[in-house]
């Protein structure tokens, strides 16, 4: 699926996303405690990649994290914008940071990868890997799924999505160029799987 096609699918569905997603009141307890506890332990610049209306990304400004928000969909960005004024926002993606090399210590990639095909998602990950410093930190926030050896799409609400067994995407982030530290797993309310990958650059 084309990066166009996500974009699109996203700036038509913006304010609706935002109203019902984009605060942190809709944040499941544990992952706010595990993302915070990620971000304190960093050195350096933090980037949230694909930070939608940008909720995160204030929180983490808020906790005294240098960090910038980035998304493809400049209607997020807007948002994001005038709901978190002082809050650095650009209209970018995972595979084009526009960060010098090595120059971040951390990337938050929350949710932001679930619509790249698992054949593109290695592009993605070796983009957030050259803007990580050595010792830097990653923290992907994906869909868990069962299929054996890569990921299954699904009828996410917005658009095509991917779930993906934890130990499948943690060999490519390794790939990558990370040391995978933990894996995290819970379950929502309607039984979706959700899951978390801590990882430091090499």
């Amino acid at each position: 699926m084309s990066g166009a096609t996500v974009v699109a699918a996203y700036g038509g569905r913006a304010v609706e996303y935002a109203a019902a997603l984009g605060t942190m009141a809709s944040v499941h307890p544990s992952d706010r405690e595990l993302v915070i506890g990620w971000a304190r332990a960093l050195t350096g610049r933090v980037l949230d990649v694909g930070c939608g209306p940008g909720h995160w990304t204030a929180h983490l400004a808020a906790t005294g994290a240098d960090v910038e928000g980035i998304d493809p969909t400049p209607a997020f960005v807007d948002h994001a914008r005038r709901a978190h004024p002082g809050v650095a926002f650009r209209v970018a993606d995972a595979e084009h940071l526009e960060v010098p090399r090595g120059s971040l210590g951390g990337v938050l990639a929350w949710y932001s990868l679930i619509h790249h095909h698992p054949d593109d998602i290695d592009g993605a990950l070796a983009s957030l890997a050259d803007a990580t410093a050595p010792g830097g930190g990653l923290l992907v926030g994906f869909f868990g799924g069962d299929a054996v050896g890569s990921a299954e799409p699904f009828d996410h609400a917005v658009v095509t999505a991917y779930r993906w067994p934890a130990s499948a995407l943690a060999a490519r982030i390794a790939a990558a160029g990370y040391e995978v530290l933990e894996t995290h797993t819970r379950t929502s309310r309607d039984d979706r799987p959700h899951a978390a990958i801590l990882a430091r650059r090499t």
